[in-house]
């Protein structure tokens, strides 16, 4: 693939993703315009706060997923397969994959 070839490609997709972001602005705008016609300058002050509690709630709720996660599959299974590593002789590359199976499996059953 030669330089010209990349450049078009890259151009199209950026082409591509303008026309979405205009499209996407202009329901925006309407929803917008919506919005302050029937609710006027409150109600879209309201409908910006409730955007913003609900962004921060989802955020919220994926960093907690994130950190049980890691909480209770990632260092659990490494620390098992560090364990068996010195105690059983194997390779922790092989034990690794046994070990997230044991923790997935037990937090599936723990609930």
């Amino acid at each position: 693939m030669s330089n010209i070839e990349l450049l078009s490609q890259i151009k199209q997709a950026a082409d591509q993703a303008s026309l979405k972001a205009e499209e996407y602005s202009g329901v925006v705008s309407s929803i917008k315009a919506f919005i302050v016609e029937h609710f006027g300058q409150n109600g879209l002050i309201a409908t910006y706060a409730v955007l913003f509690i609900v962004a921060v709630l989802l955020l919220s709720k994926v960093a907690k997923l994130t950190f049980s996660t890691l909480k209770y599959l990632v260092v659990p299974a490494l620390a098992l397969a560090f364990l068996a590593t010195l105690f059983l002789h194997c390779s922790f590359l092989v034990a690794l994959p046994v070990t997230v199976t044991f923790c997935s499996l037990f937090l599936l059953f723990r609930g």
